[in-house]
């Protein structure tokens, strides 16, 4: 059974950068998408951007043109850099990998933007 670790979540102030990552005991050529989402206090999860296997990336559009994502083959992990951070950015964020053979999502790591 793969295990999923994330890190790199905590508090930030308004207009701020912090990087979150999901490392897998998998080679992450296992997976053909690998994406991030966040699920604020009494929301939806919602998708925030996603990767696949030829570093196609797409993003949803709040986060279009100030988070990053990007695989990190060395480390066997996806990456999300977040900049010019909001206090709406506030949520969980969860790293989800998509193989052939299974659906796997993060424990989430808590992200706080706040002066």
């Amino acid at each position: 059974q793969v295990q999923v670790v994330e890190s790199g979540g905590g508090l930030v102030q308004p207009g701020g950068s912090l990087s979150v990552s999901c490392a897998t005991s998998r080679s992450i050529f296992d997976f053909y998408a690998m994406a991030w989402y966040r699920q604020a206090p009494g929301k939806q999860r919602e998708l925030v951007a996603t990767i696949t296997d030829d570093n196609d990336a797409t993003y949803a559009e709040f986060a279009r043109g100030r988070f990053t994502i990007f695989r990190d083959v060395a480390m066997n992990a996806v990456h999300l850099r977040m900049d010019s951070l909001k206090p709406e950015d506030t949520a969980v964020y969860y790293c989800n990998l998509h193989s052939r053979a299974d659906d796997v999502w993060g424990q989430g790591t808590q992200v706080t933007v706040s002066s």
